[in-house]
């Protein structure tokens, strides 16, 4: 100390310009007061039931205990020595005992700091003990008794029962929920635990006041807090945060405000670190009253980063961290300070908010002044795919199919620059300055490609199934004598039904049984499903006595029909990305139509086959199809012409190149059972057949609309 007070009395009474030149004469080399500062003569490392102990050895003793800062990962504990030089000769000592790997010694300026590298985290205290420093280490505990033990964020300095003055809950950013308690200073103790799967936070020698005991159900905020229940604990205030589902927390102090930050956790496997929005490493910060610059200058020797402070940072803060990502410190300092951050590769600029507006106003303005005297430069573009006039109206402004009404607000051109197409050529003709150009060039050479080309091909399937079955009988009698001719058969099958007998010279007349028929069901086969046939197959049976007296005679009729068809037709077209296409077959049937003069005139209606598409081929390379396909039939005849029947599906549907989708079907089924009967003789069991006439008919028809889209031109190819 005597030492730098003389050379402080040597800086006032000479001239140091004539020292140094005296020095520089004579050639020695000296160091002004470098001889006065203190230095760091050993380190060590001893163990002990508490920890471990490093002592610093100093050649003065410090004037304070100096601030630190521990990170998380990798685990270390730093300690910055101002004023402080390093009398070792070299800049690391090997330790390895403990939890302790080695210490690291880095100089730059005026000051010193010391690199604790550990195996695991944990939490130290300093102190001055002479002409030495000691840093105790504390034993790292398991990681279950960790987990159980509350974690001092803030130890308690305030000797008085103070009172909490607020709490609230905030919805912060990416769904975080943000509980913010408004202390009564900053010398008010947090403890900080993990309970199962809630937290607690505990705030010792505090009180409650009775508005603010209640429990906050904050489900309705979308964030992984479900509730918030404070309560007083004896002479402590007891905070019990329920989240749910995966998250993870964060907690720290600004001034007179407490905020645990609770997140829900992104299962990124690769994030390299966590934190929504946050990549930084993690650090733990714990100063009172700290100046704003220092604390900069802190992170900054943290991050490796080039900070530049303005002049008009100023004032302190007192700051509270915990396995915070460094990047998220930053911003809370911001904010808290109202400042701003502008990068600069590894330069950080740190300003007032205002100020770095002020500055990129006046940087913008500068552009502008420069743009508005920058000369005009023409250059010619040769357009090969695109029209010059398309390209003309967009570097304009101008909507499409409209041949003026510029838009300045999606103007590409400076206000001073101009554009002429000519088409028969398809050039532009760009008058702008140069910076404006290189834009336009850029531009230009993204939007002049070839466009690539689609075939869409569509496959239209109709399928019919149909049956019919139908049974009918005929049944009648006769009983009048003087039939026969000569004796007789019992029994006759086959023949005429009309003349059974009488054709073979078994009666002498004709029976006439068409006249004595007392049931006349046979086969129904008017439906389309027996559609080609006239009449359905008979057999007959007749029975008479042998006198030839009485007859009955019996005919069954029936059919069976089975049908089964299918109609493909597949249109197919090729046309260019977002370019509508169409395909079409059929024929126009006239009809008739009055005018509004009474005069009839001869107007045409379309049945036809129709295909119109517009594919979008997306970056994936898939295909999304805007389609619509038309299936038309000339349809029954009618008093005022044929009707048309029509198929048709309309839809937008993304499908892969060269997939094919089902875009739509109608499956139609339709079955019948008539049944035509005598009236009670109909529904006896077994004999019933013979007194009714059953149709049965099925059909089925179904039709599916295939799309299969298919890449022709590749752009890569092209190039």
């Amino acid at each position: 100390m005597t030492a730098m007070k003389d050379t402080e009395e040597i800086r006032t009474m000479f001239n140091w310009r004539a020292v140094l030149a005296a020095i520089a004469t004579s050639g020695l080399l000296l160091a002004p007061a470098a001889w006065a500062d203190p230095a760091i003569q050993s380190v060590s490392s001893t163990q002990q039931a508490g920890g471990e102990v490093v002592r610093i050895e100093l050649s003065e003793p410090l004037a304070a205990v100096p601030n630190g800062f521990s990170v998380q990962n990798p685990p270390r504990i730093a300690v910055d020595l101002p004023g402080v030089g390093n009398a070792m000769g070299r800049n690391s000592v090997e330790v390895n005992q403990g939890n302790l790997r080695s210490v690291s010694i880095a100089q730059a300026g005026d000051r010193t700091r010391l690199v604790l590298n550990l195996k695991q985290p944990t939490s130290y205290q300093a102190q001055i003990q002479g002409n030495a420093l000691l840093l105790v280490l504390n034993t790292v505990a398991p990681q279950i008794a960790v987990a159980e033990q509350p974690v001092h964020f803030a130890p308690s300095q305030n000797v008085e029962t103070q009172s909490i003055r607020g709490i609230d809950f905030r919805r912060g950013a990416d769904g975080a929920g943000r509980v913010v308690v408004a202390l009564p200073s900053a010398q008010l103790g947090v403890d900080l635990r993990q309970q199962g799967q809630n937290l607690v936070v505990e705030f010792p020698r505090a009180t409650l006041p009775d508005a603010l005991r209640r429990r906050l159900d904050v489900t309705d905020f979308g964030t992984p807090v479900r509730m918030v229940s404070t309560v007083q604990a004896g002479d402590r205030v007891r905070m019990v945060v329920e989240p749910t589902g995966a998250w993870e927390h964060s907690a720290y102090q600004t001034d007179d405000q407490f905020v645990l930050e609770v997140r829900p956790l992104k299962m990124d496997p690769n994030k390299l670190t966590q934190g929504p929005g946050y990549q930084g490493e993690k650090l733990s910060l714990n100063f009172q009253n700290i100046e704003v610059r220092a604390l900069l200058q802190v992170i900054a020797d943290f991050t490796n980063f080039n900070v530049v402070t303005s002049d008009t940072v100023t004032g302190t803060v007192t700051l509270r961290l915990k396995d915070v990502p460094w990047d998220q410190a930053l911003d809370i300092i911001m904010q808290s300070k109202g400042l701003g951050v502008k990068k600069s590769g590894n330069v950080l600029w740190i300003a007032p908010k205002e100020e770095l507006a002020a500055k990129e106003q006046v940087d913008l303005e500068a552009k502008k002044k420069v743009a508005e005297l920058e000369p005009l430069r023409t250059q010619s573009f040769q357009l090969n795919y695109t029209k010059a006039e398309v390209v003309a109206k967009g570097l304009l402004g101008q909507n499409q199919g409209q041949s003026g009404g510029s838009s300045h607000a999606s103007r590409i051109l400076s206000p001073r620059g101009s554009v002429i197409f000519e088409t028969r050529t398809n050039q532009l003709f760009v008058s702008d300055i140069p910076s404006k150009l290189e834009e336009i060039t850029q531009l230009i050479a993204k939007i002049d490609i070839p466009v690539r080309q689609v075939m869409i091909e569509a496959r239209i399937v109709e399928a019919d199934d149909t049956f019919g079955r139908a049974l009918g009988v005929k049944l009648g009698a006769n009983a009048a004598p003087k039939f026969y001719n000569n004796g007789g058969v019992g029994v006759g099958v086959g023949g005429n039904y009309d003349d059974v007998g009488y054709q073979t010279g078994q009666l002498l007349k004709d029976p006439g049984f068409n006249s004595t028929q007392f049931v006349n069901l046979p086969a129904n086969i008017s439906s389309s499903n027996f559609s080609g046939v006239t009449s359905a197959p008979t057999f007959a049976v007749s029975l008479f006595n042998s006198s030839l007296t009485r007859f009955l005679n019996l005919e069954l009729s029936a059919l069976e029909a089975d049908g089964k068809g299918k109609i493909v037709s597949s249109p197919r077209v090729i046309t260019a990305d977002q370019e509508k296409a169409l395909i079409e077959q059929g024929e126009e049937l006239p009809y008739q139509e009055s005018t509004s003069s009474g005069a009839t005139s001869i107007s045409f209606r379309k049945a036809s086959l129709k295909l119109e598409v517009t594919p979008q081929i997306t970056p994936e390379g898939n295909v999304i199809l805007d389609v619509d396909v038309n299936k038309d039939s000339v349809g029954r005849s009618t008093a005022a012409g044929f009707a048309i029947d029509t198929k048709h599906v309309k839809t937008k549907v993304l499908v892969e190149n060269g997939g094919t989708v089902v875009i739509g079907g109608i499956y139609t089924q339709s079955e019948s059972t008539d049944v035509s009967k005598v009236p009670l003789l109909g529904d006896i069991p077994g004999l019933g057949v013979l007194f009714r006439s059953t149709t049965r008919t099925s059909s089925k028809t179904e039709l599916l609309v295939f799309l299969t889209p298919k890449i022709v031109t590749d752009r890569a190819a092209v190039r």
